[in-house]
């Protein structure tokens, strides 16, 4: 990119970028361990499981699993290998069209997601509500809301997830 002025961050940017990274890794970090240790799984795994668990029949094709979740196909494969595995996740040829895979949460996935579920939420409260005012959870929502709309390359995806940002999104 000969001849572009590159827009170096000041200091103020760059500590604000240092405490994003330190601060959603170590939340990223958190969770999972906090799910392996409790539920014997990692977050990916949790979030699978709780996409299928919010759509209707809890069952779904790959290929929209994956854009849910943010995973690429043969990632979300992968992590569908072992869920099958553990039986808390079944995939089968779609019954009208072959090509199409759908997995479906199987009872014992759903029963282990509402397990895991409890200690998850308070972990999720402890480490990134209970340190907020109400006004800093609103604030941190639209900050993400500003980012977010930057970053998906379809912002106006459907999914399980109606209303993230507030009623309007």
């Amino acid at each position: 990119m000969a001849g572009v002025k590159t827009r170096w961050l000041d200091d103020d940017e760059q500590r604000t970028w240092r405490a994003y990274l330190w601060t959603t890794r170590l939340l990223g970090d958190a969770l999972d361990r906090q799910l392996q240790r409790d539920a014997g799984m990692p977050y990916t795994y949790y979030m699978i499981l709780a996409t299928l668990s919010e759509v209707p029949d809890r069952r779904m094709s790959m290929t929209d699993l994956a854009t849910l979740v943010y995973s690429s196909p043969s990632r979300l494969s992968h992590a569908a290998a072992r869920l099958e595995e553990r039986d808390w996740v079944r995939r089968s040829p779609h019954p009208d069209n072959r090509r199409v895979t759908v997995a479906e949460l199987t009872d014992d996935g759903f029963a282990a997601l509402a397990e895991a579920a409890p200690a998850h939420v308070e972990e999720v409260r402890k480490r990134l509500f209970d340190p907020l005012t109400d006004e800093q959870v609103v604030q941190l929502r639209e900050i993400m809301r500003a980012l977010w709309e930057g970053l998906d390359s379809a912002p106006d995806r459907p999914g399980p997830f109606p209303g993230v940002f507030g009623p309007e999104s």
